[in-house]
């Protein structure tokens, strides 16, 4: 097999104005999580339009690309649903359009991550028509649903359920087209107060869950302030997200009052020492707070619901290790320099991945973190060429490094 870095990026230069007009196809569609059948449908239209030997959609709505037939199953991953809009009055443009420049496009999702997406499916064109695919390989392209709502559910069914475990996963999300190779984990807790109710006329009648939880929100702040930190991973950190309450009127005290926290968690923190240090608060000692962790359970838009508990393991790749090892090759073959090896600040769906399920994971995207999840959030067209270059490469010379 002949792998020719420079007609691999002649071919990804070639498809720029369709992997452009297929992202804005994808970021016309909104599809929050739960609600991507659309999207999902116009990505297997897209796939099979290109080549690919095989396109499915799983009981989930997982969209599962494949080419090749080989033992050997290789991955790439692209969620596919998006975060919801915000307050329209600070997008310059509908977030809907795609809007479109010499560089840039624009629009919810462009980052994170339908941008990978369309990288993925023309590197599978490329692969198809310039015949990169060891034969001995399968590369699976998966278009996942309900990472925004719950990092990893997608593979843990892909993998648990659909008994398909790749060697490698490369997820696609946003990394500045440089290489990411691990994550801290995170989890989602509730802390909950109980209080008594009563006439707000005369309040020392009752006793007011909402008052409980004032000297817990402050213990959590100087707690956080003083969590593990990870040479590499960084700091483990908190923040409270969510803030509700239980009362019978406006005119009454409070007897209920619950808070979400989102919880950082760095390389050697578990899931257990994080509910510990709350519980372990005088605070939240004092008022008998309850502290859990949450539990997933909203169905898919196929109607499927596939239960998890809310927890994301950190992870880390090794430098050495020969998936790492690939993509900087394949970078360096491509673009006649070294990449940038980090890791994100954000969490993917690595956490199920490598966290929970030990199958080696490895970032590269097109799109910056700082665009997630923001009003005006675009991408750039060099780096879906780029990217879509790397997805055309890194099948055949990770069998290369493999091989030895």
């Amino acid at each position: 097999m002949t792998v020719d870095p420079k007609r691999i990026l002649e071919r990804a230069e070639h498809y720029k104005p369709e992997i452009s007009r297929f992202l804005r196809e994808m970021i016309a569609i909104p599809s929050e999580s739960g609600q991507e059948k659309e999207v999902c449908a116009l990505i297997k239209r897209e796939m099979e339009k290109v080549g690919f030997d095989r396109v499915e959609i799983d009981p989930m709505g997982n969209v599962l690309g494949f080419i090749g037939n080989g033992p050997r199953l290789i991955a790439l991953d692209a969620h596919v649903d998006t975060v919801g809009v915000g307050d329209r009055s600070q997008w310059t443009s509908d977030p809907f359009l795609g809007d479109e420049d010499e560089e840039t496009i624009t629009g919810r999702g462009a980052s994170d991550q339908e941008g990978g997406m369309a990288s993925m499916v023309y590197a599978g064109k490329i692969i198809k028509e310039l015949d990169l695919l060891p034969p001995d390989v399968t590369l699976m392209m998966a278009g996942t649903v309900q990472e925004e709502d719950c990092d990893g559910l997608c593979w843990l069914y892909i993998i648990n359920e659909g008994k398909l475990r790749p060697e490698f996963v490369v997820s696609t999300e946003p990394t500045s087209c440089n290489v990411s190779r691990g994550q801290r984990g995170r989890m989602e807790i509730r802390v909950g107060t109980r209080g008594l109710s009563c006439h707000g006329s005369a309040p020392e009648r009752g006793d007011n869950a909402i008052f409980k939880m004032g000297p817990i929100l402050g213990e959590l702040q100087t707690l956080h302030a003083n969590l593990r930190t990870d040479p590499f991973l960084g700091k483990g950190s908190l923040t409270v997200s969510e803030i509700g309450h239980c009362s019978p009127s406006r005119c009454a005290v409070a007897d209920g009052c619950w808070i979400s926290v989102d919880r950082r968690l760095t390389w050697g923190e578990t899931w257990e020492e994080a509910l510990q240090q709350i519980r372990d608060l005088p605070s939240v000692k004092a008022a008998g707070a309850e502290v859990s962790m949450y539990n997933y359970d909203k169905q898919s838009y196929t109607g499927l619901v596939y239960p998890t508990e809310c927890y994301f393991p950190a992870w880390v790749l090794e430098e050495s290790h020969p998936v790492c090892e690939t993509l900087v090759q394949s970078y360096e073959r491509l673009f006649g320099q070294k990449p940038l090896v980090d890791k994100w600040t954000f969490s993917t769906n690595g956490v199920s991945i490598m966290g929970r399920l030990g199958i080696p994971c490895i970032g590269f995207g097109p799109g910056h973190e700082d665009q997630a999840h923001a009003p005006n959030e675009k991408t750039w067209k060099k780096e879906l060429v780029q990217a879509a270059a790397m997805y055309a490469m890194i099948p055949a010379v990770y069998v290369e490094q493999t091989q030895g």
